[in-house]
């Protein structure tokens, strides 16, 4: 018995004395920093545990062992989903700017890789030099995404950036973009229009828990606000659609939402306004097409973005723009993780995030009604997405109530509360969540040189 002792020591040794002495070796290579930042993720073996498509090492298919790595492989995904960005770092492509923000998260606190993953990857532990690495990497990243957003210097390394004005779009497509956002002839009926449940006075948002639509149909989803919905990079909730244009041709077939028809019928109906129908075909010569109609109101949908901000106007310079309170709600939302997945020009958008990391949400809640909880998985048919949905942008979120997808909450401050219970599992004092409340606020911006106001 005390020969076995004695070894289990010497392992244990061995085990600590290998663990410190390999974990701290870094083989770095000399090349751009696009290339090491990808040989330090690879090696610290990120995406093991945060990709689908990983190729799990032999002992992921032995008893016990293996369902500890299915279930960290489970977890891991919940998180992050590392290869885009991987892929995109090895193609010198522009990474994600929530990607950013989550690897800069784990590289400053420590929090990445767990101790049950080191114990069997000696070599996952980063080094000092591969932290300094992926922090350049970030900060070059960054520097590189918000050039031209009028930054402050001092601020270039933030999470988060000021927003700007899309150029180069073709004026004649705006004007007919917006008539046809307001035009009912896109429903069925005539009674329903895209402003209908995002209407601009109010944030883009109607204010119901879900929409109300033809024949005074419910939805099964909270409406997002279409303000700055340029920025993100998908549409709807659960992603379905590529870009705003493929959005827009989304409601007008949805027989809750529109019930349109088809095309061809939709077509019919506008082409009773013969004055705007004339207008049309002098930018679009072959008419009311789905290609026409969709590109029209992406293109007036594209200049909805709110600029100039309290808080954008801090981040250029004029730091008497925010209050002292709605600082320390920035720092706050550092400081807690919000900005996390609230990263870049948009404060969200970027990614799609599962709800309730740190809890049952679901269970949490209580009943909602009828609301469509698969998020992410309507689109991929992917089980793994369940409850992942689309991070909204904070931009003007003080008029966007009620928030969520399942438009549960109606006040800033619960939402505050719900979020850093399930998602971040912070325990804030009232003092921190008033002050993010404050700096949430600040978010409100600006079109046409007036600020959006509550109605």
């Amino acid at each position: 018995m005390k020969k076995i002792k004695i070894a289990i020591i010497a392992a244990a040794v061995l085990w600590v004395a290998g663990y410190l002495t390999f974990s701290n070796i870094s083989d770095i290579p000399h090349s751009s920093l696009d290339q090491q930042a990808v040989s330090v993720l690879d090696g610290a073996g990120c995406i093991l545990c945060h990709s689908k498509d990983s190729k799990l090492p032999f002992y992921a298919h032995l008893p016990i062992v293996g369902s500890l790595v299915n279930s960290d492989v489970a977890s891991g995904l919940k998180y992050f989903d590392i290869s885009p960005t991987i892929d995109n770092a090895k193609q010198n492509l522009p990474a994600n700017e929530t990607a950013l923000s989550k690897i800069e998260y784990v590289v400053k606190n420590g929090t990445m890789p767990p101790f049950r993953f080191t114990i069997m990857h000696w070599g996952s532990k980063l080094t000092s030099d591969e932290k300094e690495v992926l922090l350049a990497w970030i900060a070059s990243e960054r520097k590189e995404l918000n050039a031209g957003s009028g930054i402050a210097e001092k601020f270039r390394n933030e999470p988060v950036w000021p927003v700007t004005l899309p150029k180069g779009l073709d004026s004649r497509k705006i004007k007919l973009g917006s008539i046809l956002y307001h035009h009912t002839a896109l429903s069925g009926d005539e009674t329903v229009s895209c402003a209908t449940c995002h209407p601009l006075d109010k944030g883009g948002v109607d204010g119901l828990q879900t929409s109300t639509g033809i024949r005074k149909q419910k939805g099964d989803v909270n409406a997002p606000t279409v303000y700055n919905a340029v920025f993100n990079h998908r549409q709807f909730w659960d992603g379905r659609a590529d870009d705003l244009q493929s959005q827009a041709g989304g409601p007008p077939m949805n027989p809750v939402e529109m019930d349109g028809g088809d095309w061809d019928k939709v077509a019919k109906r506008l082409e009773k306004d013969s004055e705007f129908a004339k207008a049309f075909k002098e930018v679009y010569p072959d008419g009311f097409t789905e290609k026409n109609i969709t590109d029209a109101i992406a293109t007036f949908e594209a200049t909805l973005v709110t600029v100039d901000s309290d808080f954008d106007l801090y981040l250029k310079g004029n730091e008497s723009a925010l209050s002292p309170e709605a600082k320390k709600g920035y720092e706050e939302f550092k400081k807690a993780g919000c900005s996390v997945c609230h990263a870049g020009r948009n404060l969200g958008g970027q990614t799609f995030e599962y709800m309730g990391l740190k809890g049952d949400y679901f269970k949490s809640r209580g009943n909602v009604g009828k609301i469509n909880d698969n998020g992410l998985l309507s689109f991929t048919k992917d089980d793994r997405d369940v409850h992942k949905f689309k991070t909204p942008t904070l931009r003007n979120v003080e008029l966007t109530a009620p928030y969520f997808h399942d438009g549960s909450v109606s006040s800033l401050k619960e939402a505050v509360e719900i979020m850093s219970k399930f998602q971040t599992d912070k325990k804030l004092t009232d003092e921190q969540i008033d002050n993010l409340v404050k700096f949430l606020e600040s978010l409100t911006g600006k079109v046409g040189g007036k600020k959006l106001e509550k109605k």
